[in-house]
């Protein structure tokens, strides 16, 4: 986590010579906003790429999850959070039985699943967009409100990433998920239960993922079946620019969360330059995640960080 950690200084305090906003605090809160729904998004990733996997339905489950809270929302705030919250429990657990049962590639089972879903909130949806219901207040609240002047989002981005933490450094789970991606045939030799392991670090993204759905969804009063188009390869590229091996077993996640931020300023950095092209912006974030990756192939027999 040190190099990354190490860039994100470097970044800010150049930003902070060049751009005398920068460091505002409604800027840099905005940075936070910003970034805070594929944040979450990302904590769950880690999980499963930590694990040995990856996810590329997410995106996916994001976009069908807050097509289904928004279409439950007339039923009221708590209805739509719950349905939600099953649907994207059931997409990761789908995605957990196609890796373990079926034993197809995390890669072909996630991309086979992230065009299923994606092709269901365009059904669910009638290809168009669905609108929150006026009063679902809770949904609103969760998507545009705020508590002491923070953002609600935010404050859930933190929380998010403080227990996924927790899971994966104190927690039977963690560990388990750290032994499966080092070595998944000597943790079934250990007496690992191999299936469940992966089944909840799934069910996690999964989880995950569909909150991150419904507070989009909210914060734009409205859901739309494209909507978190890519989401999947940036929430990939912050846990890999934070430092995670995507063989898995070596990374941590609050590494992820100073990938996060690390993408975020250096967006933020283009916005306030203002005459970057967004052609130019892919170019330069992929440079930098070719760099972390070519980095992380010198680092493998450095021991893990938990």
């Amino acid at each position: 986590m040190l190099t990354p950690a190490l860039t994100l200084i470097v970044v800010c305090v150049v930003a902070a010579v060049r751009y005398p906003a920068f460091l505002t605090f409604e800027n840099l809160l905005n940075i936070l906003r910003q970034n805070s729904m594929l944040g979450i998004i990302a904590a769950g990733m880690s999980l499963v790429i930590l694990s040995g996997g990856i996810d590329l339905s997410v995106g996916s489950v994001a976009s069908l999850s807050g097509v289904v809270a928004a279409s439950m929302s007339y039923h009221g705030s708590v209805p739509a959070l719950a349905s939600a919250a099953a649907l994207g429990i059931l997409a990761g657990l789908i995605n957990g039985l196609l890796v373990t049962t079926v034993r197809l590639q995390p890669f072909i089972a996630t991309l086979a699943t992230m065009m299923a879903f994606r092709g269901a909130a365009f059904l669910v949806a009638h290809d168009t967009s669905v609108r929150l219901a006026k009063s679902a207040a809770l949904l609103s609240f969760l998507g545009r409100g705020r508590w002491i002047g923070v953002p609600i989002p935010v404050i859930l981005l933190l929380g998010v990433f403080a227990v996924v933490t927790f899971i994966a450094r104190r927690t039977r789970l963690g560990l388990h998920i750290y032994s499966l991606g080092d070595s998944e045939e000597a943790s079934s030799l250990l007496g690992m239960n191999v299936q469940r392991t992966k089944l909840t670090a799934y069910a996690i993204s999964g989880l995950l993922a569909a909150s991150a759905g419904v507070l989009l969804a909210a914060r734009l009063g409205a859901a739309q079946p494209v909507a978190a188009t890519g989401w999947e390869l940036d929430a990939i590229a912050a846990v890999v620019v934070g430092g995670t091996l995507l063989t898995g077993g070596r990374g941590s996640v609050p590494a992820t969360f100073i990938g996060l931020l690390l993408l975020g300023v250096l967006l933020n950095i283009f916005n306030l330059e203002g005459t970057i092209s967004p052609w130019w912006q892919g170019l330069l974030r992929g440079a930098l995640l070719l760099v972390f990756v070519i980095v992380q192939r010198g680092t493998r027999t450095q021991p893990a960080v938990a």
